[in-house]
């Protein structure tokens, strides 16, 4: 009788943690370090991973560095040999905590909320808080978030010769519908 109740409840509270995890492999990350006046230096990524546990606030990303896509070929190729070695540091991971979260007051109407955690780029890991925009997105969730990091912050060399053609502020841009 011991091992019917355990069995039954194992299986009851199963699917209900099944349940309070959404996740997708196809977020999107947008970058631009343009400088005005030279050719635009911007890349994107829509193979992203991120997984979202609500009942603990936490949220990840992982982005595979050669899977930025640019417009110009050689611009792929330096920034995946010269500036970010992703031979050598394949992936991009941010894991951290959305503050005040609670699925209850996730509506169809955006609110913002504060997201805290480690990025792990170019084998330096940083603290960072950015500001996000969440809302549900049919049986999901959808998160938005515009933030600038900074080359130096990661150890990440721009060359003199480009020095004033690329900034070393970047803009990214996450997107994400987590079902």
């Amino acid at each position: 009788m011991k091992k019917f109740t355990l069995l039954a409840l194992l299986l009851i509270l199963f699917p209900i943690n099944a349940q309070n995890k959404f996740s997708s492999s196809k977020c999107v990350i947008y970058f631009e370090a343009s400088v005005p006046l030279f050719e635009a230096v911007e890349a994107k990524n829509d193979d992203v991973n991120c997984t979202l546990v609500p009942n603990k606030s936490e949220i990840t990303f992982t982005a595979v560095i050669k899977k930025f896509q640019f417009k110009r070929n050689l611009m792929q190729e330096h920034f995946n040999s010269n500036y970010m070695e992703s031979d050598r540091y394949s992936k991009a991971t941010f894991k951290g905590v959305i503050e005040k979260f609670d699925l209850k007051i996730v509506t169809e109407e955006e609110k913002d909320f504060v997201i805290k955690g480690k990025i792990t780029i170019h084998g330096q890991s940083r603290m960072i808080t950015v500001l996000a925009k969440i809302k549900k997105a049919g049986s999901g969730i959808q998160i938005n978030s515009n933030f600038a990091l900074n080359t130096d912050d990661f150890n990440i060399e721009i060359p003199n010769i480009v020095i004033a053609k690329i900034s070393k502020t970047v803009n990214t841009q996450v997107n994400c519908v987590l079902n």
